[in-house]
Parts: C-alpha cells; sequence; structure tokens
C-alpha cells in the first residue's frame, strides 16, 4: 500500500462526478483495515464536509465488513465463548470498543460477587448473592422507560447506564455466574428472556476460551430453577412458565425450558435491534443488524 497513491485517491472524493466517487469508494473499500489509519488521520483534518461525510462513511463500512467476519468466525467456532459474541453486538455499533476494558469490568463485578460467595451455599443462596452484587452494588436495572433503546442491547452502554432489556442483563448475569463457575444459562422465552440454573452437582469443571472462563449449557444435569434478570434476579419455577405460555396460548416445548446456544442468544440480541432502528427509522443501521442476523442464520438453532 502506497500511501502517497491512497492520499491521492481521498482526495478525489471530492470530485462532483459520482461516478468517480463510487470507483474511488470501492478501491478504498478493497483496501480493507489496512487503510484505515491513513483514512482517519484525513476525517480529521479534512476541512469539506461533504468529503469528511464520505470519508467517514467508508470507516464504517470497513468497520462493518471487520465486525461481519469476526461474527462470522465466532460462530463457526461454535459461539463457545457468550461474551465474546455480545461484545461484537457492541463492536457493530461502536467500533472503536476496546475489548479488555470490557473484559475488566465484567472482572470487576465477578470479583466483588466472588468475596461474598461460599462455594458451599445452596444455589438460591448463590443466586441472591449474584442479585446482591448486580442489582444492588452495581445498580443493573430493567430499562421500563426506554424498553426499546438500541442501547439496551449493547454491553457498554448497559454497563455504564445501568439499564438494560431482559436479554442484555441475563446476558451480563450469565456471563458473571459463569466465570465463577455456577451454571447459569440463557432460555429463549417468546415475547421474554430469562436464566436457568442448572444442577451443579452434575457440571463438568470449567473450560476456557480465549483467556475467559465460560461453561457449556448441554452439559450437567435438569434445570433446578428460572431466574429473571430484567426483574433483579426474580426467582420463579416450571410451574410458571408453564402458565406463561398458556396465556401466551404458546405450546409448551422444550425450547422455551431448557437453555439455548450462545448463538441463538445473539441472534435474538440481533432480532431485538431490527425491532429498535425500525422504529427510529433508521434504515441504514437496521439492514446492517439484517446483514448481521444473515451471517448468524447458518448457525443458528432458532427460526
Amino acid at each position: 500500500m502506497n500511501p502517497g497513491e491512497i492520499n491521492a485517491l481521498i482526495s478525489l472524493l471530492d470530485d462532483s462526478d459520482e461516478e468517480v466517487v463510487t470507483h474511488v469508494t470501492n478501491k478504498l473499500l478493497a483496501y480493507g483495515n489496512e487503510v484505515l489509519p491513513l483514512l482517519e488521520d484525513r476525517y480529521l483534518t479534512e476541512p469539506e464536509k461533504s468529503v469528511q461525510e464520505r470519508i467517514h462513511s467508508i470507516i464504517d463500512k470497513i468497520h462493518f465488513v471487520q465486525v461481519k467476519q469476526e461474527l462470522h468466525d465466532w460462530a463457526e467456532e461454535g459461539g463457545k465463548d457468550i461474551f465474546e459474541g455480545f461484545y461484537l453486538v457492541a463492536k457493530f455499533r461502536y467500533p472503536e470498543l476496546n475489548k479488555q476494558t470490557l473484559n475488566n469490568q465484567i472482572d470487576k463485578i465477578k470479583l466483588d460477587a466472588w468475596l461474598e460467595l461460599n462455594f458451599q451455599l445452596a444455589p438460591l443462596d448463590k443466586v441472591r448473592i449474584l442479585n446482591y452484587v448486580l442489582f444492588d452494588l452495581y445498580g443493573l436495572k430493567g430499562n421500563s422507560d426506554n424498553y426499546h433503546s438500541p442501547d439496551n442491547s449493547f454491553i457498554n452502554k448497559v454497563l455504564e447506564t445501568k439499564n438494560g432489556n431482559p436479554i442484555s442483563l441475563a446476558i451480563i448475569y450469565s456471563i458473571v455466574a459463569q466465570r465463577l463457575n455456577i451454571p447459569i444459562f440463557g432460555v429463549n422465552l417468546p415475547q421474554h428472556f430469562v436464566l436457568a440454573y442448572k444442577d451443579d452437582s452434575k457440571i463438568k469443571s470449567e473450560s476456557t476460551y480465549k483467556g475467559n472462563s465460560f461453561m457449556d449449557y448441554s452439559v450437567g444435569g435438569e434445570v433446578m430453577f428460572y431466574i429473571n434478570a430484567f426483574n433483579k434476579g426474580a426467582v420463579f419455577s416450571k410451574w410458571n412458565v408453564d402458565q406463561f405460555l398458556k396465556q401466551l396460548n404458546i405450546p409448551a416445548s422444550d425450547i422455551y425450558y431448557l437453555p439455548c446456544s450462545n448463538i441463538d442468544i445473539i441472534t435474538r440480541v440481533f432480532r431485538n435491534l431490527v425491532f429498535s432502528y425500525e422504529k427510529l427509522n433508521d434504515a441504514y443501521r437496521l439492514e446492517c443488524v439484517k446483514e448481521l442476523l444473515i451471517v448468524l442464520q447458518p448457525f443458528a438453532q432458532i427460526i
């Protein structure tokens, strides 16, 4: 890559001929990540607003292509680490997001929970402590006032604002729990998202993936009870799930009672974002999210 040639191409973005601009844009996109530093430098110094907007659009598109590839790789490898998948959701919207900073934030919550826990405690007592740390100490809560805000679906914004939706709060809850070797996993309940606590006497020892603790939702024993992260970790039983499905007039099925895959969870997050961006009439981001859903489709179990 010749910096002089790249800068010459960038200068052509102010051409009045749309065909020239399209050609130059495609050439810059073809360079991918390696051209980002030059584009970002030029963006900061470019006096023409129209050219600046075109540079910003190219930067966005390069970042998006990168996220699509990373999401595909994560899913193809089995989507083992839910933290990684949830980070990629946020990276789509906030491309400069630092993964290590997020990881440190989650580990700080984990440490505070670990200091409170005695691992001989009964499952319900472990949940009580997790609830105290997440909802009382850290102040996480369901965002009832602005339920459909896209930021409810991004881990960095949920940790910053303390507000989330059922699935984002459940994901953070399960990440912290699994890093403590507590078997709590997501359950794809219709019109809601909850957590299941599996019989930890049957759970195999924890494994690691890219340095982060995680647990396999398919191992272990039966589901002991359920947790509603949107309602400050309220605990409920299978009977409550039965009643909920009856109210919705939906036939009972194992998928509404058993933990689901991380890929299915992230698919559900993107579906929420589709709805959010439809409500905001944000056509550009709506199409981006739909593309990311297509990436996950071959690996997801939910329709």
